[in-house]
């Protein structure tokens, strides 16, 4: 799968993700590390990539846009650092891999996602 790690979560979890295959890329490795969140998933859904973030904002944003992608994976922990999420977000990818592809918003704690599909209502 092809991923967009936001600026607020490490750099580290791209390596990870990369070595289980996925497709990660960090955005400040993209574009611009003070990019509005509205930029950011304008980019992931030209480049088909899902959003991995800690920004809550992302829930609003995919609301008022009644878009069908990208899909985004909000991490709702306090510990973000990649030794401490970089499982789960695998997990979550592989067991939601079906509604990720088809657009879906995902919340998602070390042992709880909830999914929601896109577009929102």
């Amino acid at each position: 799968m092809r991923v967009v790690v936001d600026m607020c979560l490490p750099p580290d979890l791209v390596a990870g993700l990369m070595e289980a295959g996925h497709d990660a890329v960090h955005w400040s490795q993209v574009g611009d590390p003070r990019a509005l969140d509205a930029s950011i998933a304008q980019w992931a859904r030209q480049n088909g990539c899902v959003i991995l973030t800690h920004d809550l904002d992302f829930g609003d944003l995919l609301f008022a846009s009644n878009e069908h992608a990208p899909s985004v994976i909000i991490v709702r922990e306090r510990d973000t650092a990649a030794e401490h999420l970089l499982d789960p977000v695998i997990r979550v990818l592989a067991q939601f891999s079906q509604e990720l592809n088809a657009g879906a918003l995902i919340a998602m704690t070390n042992g709880v996602a909830r999914v929601r599909r896109l577009p929102l209502k």
